[in-house]
């Protein structure tokens, strides 16, 4: 079974160093799509209305094969303070 390496970006890279067995592209896909809320969640934002976090996957041979982002953006829309 193929093995994937799934690295995180969130302004640091996070390198993933093991990687992880994987039926075939697709497989590695799902898990990305799956995976990514959570490890967005993981994360703790400099600016808390703003956080974008990224998985970028490689194959075994460090081939960059498929890449997925999850953006959160908020802005207030009153301009008075509380």
């Amino acid at each position: 079974m193929p093995r994937f390496y799934f690295d995180i970006h969130d302004g640091e890279l996070l390198p993933d160093e093991e990687g992880t067995e994987c039926a075939d592209f697709e497989a590695a896909r799902e898990k990305v799509l799956a995976s990514l809320p959570d490890v967005a969640g993981w994360i703790t934002p400099v600016d808390s209305d703003n956080q974008a976090v990224s998985v970028l996957v490689r194959d075994e041979t460090g081939r960059e094969i498929y890449s997925a982002t999850l953006t959160f953006a908020a802005s207030r829309l009153d301009q008075a303070a509380s």
